[in-house]
């Protein structure tokens, strides 16, 4: 399993958000944000395998990219926030699911299990 999942829920139509693209960058020593990988949330909204089978080694910052102006972009609904950046502290050896509960003109997010 991945360190870090994610699973993204549109409130607003009451279904999972099915084709949003996660970007998922890791803060280094220099202050700059490398991406590391980048998915497509499934029909159920979940992004499964961010990290494959690596392991979280060290203490690191990471943020996860939800494209969201594109998702309700395709449902033709104008959105206020083009996309949400939700960035968190790790731990090695713990794993990460990040759920983010979207709508047109807000999000809300939470650790998970």
């Amino acid at each position: 399993m991945s360190a870090i999942t994610t699973h993204v829920l549109d409130t607003s139509a009451g279904r999972p958000a099915a084709g949003i693209t996660v970007t998922l960058a890791r803060r280094g020593d220099d202050g700059r944000w490398a991406t590391v990988a980048e998915a497509t949330t499934d029909a159920d909204g979940r992004v499964a395998d961010l990290l494959g089978d690596a392991a979280i080694k060290q203490a690191e910052m990471y943020r996860l990219r939800f494209a969201l102006g594109e998702y309700f972009g395709r449902h033709r609904t104008p959105a206020f926030y083009p996309y949400a950046d939700v960035v968190f502290t790790t731990r090695p050896g713990q794993h990460y699911h990040v759920p983010l509960l979207v709508s047109p003109f807000g999000y809300s997010t939470y650790r998970g299990q």
